[in-house]
């Protein structure tokens, strides 16, 4: 079978279906879960990676930015006080 031809992994369904709940459905809890589900999932596929990015894009689009930096500056300084 060549590659042009090749069923999709389990992966890439996986993601396709939180893309499409991202953003045919727009329903973004269902694909905050999705993808979530795809990196616990499948840790090492590329899936993985852009299911990380879409996350971000979701929280991007909900928290403030102002809210957003304070959130992150308070958790890398609770992984700099554990020591990380």
């Amino acid at each position: 079978m060549s590659s042009e031809h090749a069923l999709p992994t389990a992966s890439a369904r996986d993601y396709a279906a939180a893309y499409a709940k991202h953003y045919s459905q727009r329903d973004l809890t269902a694909a905050m879960q999705a993808y979530d589900e795809v990196i616990a999932q499948h840790p090492t596929a590329p899936e993985a990676d852009y299911s990380r990015a879409q996350l971000r894009n979701i929280v991007r689009s909900v928290d403030p930015a102002a809210e957003l930096l304070a959130s992150e500056t308070k958790l890398a300084r609770e992984v700099l006080a554990r020591g990380r």
